[in-house]
């Protein structure tokens, strides 16, 4: 079962960035009284009465801005079509608009739920309108104030109010997505992977909106590969920008629990690797990053370790991450890769005793003191382990706001050099004592 997507769409300014962040929980929007700031689709996840679903935020249509309109309707169509339910965002102050009327047409044609938002309703001239946007001509109506918190709670028990459910698929596998930009090979490698003869492939498998599930078996053990480079649809508007493919990605890697991150040993490493690359760590999730194409290299050895180099530079924030080098077109080095999305999964789920991870943060911190500020200084008084997957420490202090942002790499690199956590982040969560943990 997959995590159901909801999209927020309408014109400008009619507060959709308000409304996402207020049901994400944090500002990610950019909010500003300028219409048509958030040209870019933005996503974030939503938790709501053991509901768990993706949220969009896109663009405002705009028929009188011509420069970046079609760009911006075409994100919003993509979104649509991606949704289970679409957020149909007005302003109950200012009433309707041709731009509403635009937006109207567009989602009368998508066969999705439809529920129509009349934000900003604390406003004295929202009950002068609120009886016009009946004329949209949809079923479901909420009236809000994403500022004020106003009918936020009735709006989540409508949006959630046909969802499943959720269950997870495949328990006993070790899941596995293959995530990147297109044209990297991603489908390759799925290819090469299910064909290797040591692979035994599962007669049962299934295609999604959103991605390819294939079970296979590795020396009698179980994965599931989620292939999602077959993520283009509809023409070519769709294919000519790499960032349409970003939300089956997003959905790929909330299922897994690996992600293997594909870069094209022809291009070299760009921005938007960077982009997918962080929303796998900002999700938790164990990583491998693999360098596919590497037939086409000449003098490997001296290419390894520049591209290496080259890795380890533009990828600072995941420095714990394998890195495999192989050709899917030749299967050259193929075999390398499953035992290290084998390993890094059982590092993502290694529990430490608590008296050794005492053991190391009290040694880290008798070796070396933190600074202190204004007379005071960061005491450390217990260590534990709370979860796994990705791994989480709480560390009992005296006082968190002494903890600096290096003192804390410290210790993270201090944990790693003392247990294998190669190829999974890890989280440590600081905590004045005798505050619970969440």
């Amino acid at each position: 079962m997959k995590k159901p997507v909801v999209a927020l769409v309408g014109r400008p300014n009619v507060g959709k960035s308000t409304l996402f962040n207020k049901l994400v929980g944090k500002k990610v929007s950019i909010i500003e009284d300028t219409p048509g700031i958030t040209r870019d689709r933005i996503y974030g996840n939503v938790s709501y009465d053991g509901y768990n679903f993706h949220l969009i935020d896109t663009g405002g249509i705009d028929l009188s801005n011509m420069d970046f309109n079609e760009e911006i309707k075409v994100q919003a169509e993509l979104a649509i079509d991606e949704a289970d339910v679409v957020l149909f965002v007005v302003d109950g102050k200012e009433g309707l608009t041709s731009n509403d009327y635009t937006v109207k047409d567009m989602l009368c044609k998508c066969n999705k739920k439809v529920i129509v938002v009349v934000n900003k309703v604390d406003s004295k001239l929202a009950s002068d309108n609120q009886y016009s946007f009946y004329e949209l001509g949809f079923d479901n109506y909420a009236f809000v104030s994403g500022e004020q918190n106003i009918g936020i709670s009735d709006l989540m028990d409508m949006v959630v109010s046909d969802f499943p459910v959720y269950e997870e698929e495949y328990k006993s596998s070790i899941k596995f997505c293959l995530i990147g930009r297109p044209n990297v090979g991603k489908s390759s490698l799925a290819n090469a992977l299910l064909n290797e003869d040591r692979i035994i492939v599962s007669d049962v498998a299934g295609t999604t909106r959103d991605a390819i599930d294939t079970p296979f078996t590795y020396y009698g053990e179980e994965f599931v590969v989620i292939d999602t480079a077959g993520m283009r649809k509809k023409g070519k508007v769709y294919e000519s920008v790499e960032k349409y493919s970003l939300l089956r990605s997003l959905k790929a890697i909330d299922r897994s629990d690996v992600c293997v991150i594909v870069i094209n040993a022809e291009e070299g490493i760009i921005e938007h690797d960077k982009h997918i690359a962080g929303y796998a760590i900002e999700a938790g999730k164990a990583v491998v990053i693999v360098v596919n194409k590497w037939d086409v290299i000449e003098d490997k050895d001296e290419k390894m370790k520049e591209f290496t180099r080259n890795i380890r530079n533009n990828f600072q924030f995941m420095s714990y991450a394998p890195i495999v080098f192989l050709s899917a077109k030749t299967h050259k080095r193929i075999h390398t890769l499953i035992p290290e999305i084998k390993k890094v999964y059982e590092n993502s789920k290694k529990e430490i005793k608590t008296s050794l991870i005492n053991d190391v943060i009290m040694d880290a911190y008798s070796l070396n003191l933190p600074p202190s500020y204004k007379g005071k200084r960061l005491k450390i008084y217990f260590s534990t382990q709370v979860s796994n997957c990705p791994p989480t420490f709480d560390i009992q202090v005296n006082s968190k706001g002494l903890v600096h942002f290096s003192y804390e790499r410290y210790l993270e690199n201090k944990i790693r050099e003392s247990f294998d956590f190669e190829g999974t982040p890890i989280v440590i969560n600081f905590k004045n004592k005798g505050e619970e943990s969440l």
